[in-house]
């Protein structure tokens, strides 16, 4: 249960940072932590539940494009989270490098803090 927790945190982490640092998706003004975690939340459950179905029905178009087209999935991940939370994107292409910028904060947070133990 920890680590799914940590997990959560991570991502929301990851998700504000590139809230700061990307102009192109933002919160919307007033929001807090508590729409920061349900972002994460929303995230955390779409990257579970969503992305996998999306990534079976465009799996001709991955093998073709030898797996870039899942670049244009997470955006179009990031873009639904961004339709049931307190999360803005300047349209598809503000997704597509939020999402990639996501990804990269994802990773990096998570090689930060695994424990190998």
């Amino acid at each position: 249960m920890s680590k799914l927790l940590i997990r959560w945190l991570l991502n929301t982490l990851a998700l504000w940072l590139v809230a700061q640092l990307y102009s192109g998706v933002y919160f919307a003004p007033g929001s807090g932590l508590a729409d920061y975690l349900v972002a994460g939340l929303v995230l955390g459950l779409a990257n579970a539940l969503v992305r996998p179905l999306l990534l079976l029905l465009t799996l001709p178009l991955n093998l073709i494009t030898l797996g870039l087209f899942t670049l244009v999935v997470n955006a179009l991940v990031l873009l639904l989270v961004a339709d049931v939370t307190k999360l803005a994107v300047h349209g598809f292409s503000g997704a597509f490098w939020g999402a990639l910028l996501l990804s990269i904060f994802s990773w990096a947070l998570s090689v930060l803090v695994t424990d190998d133990g």
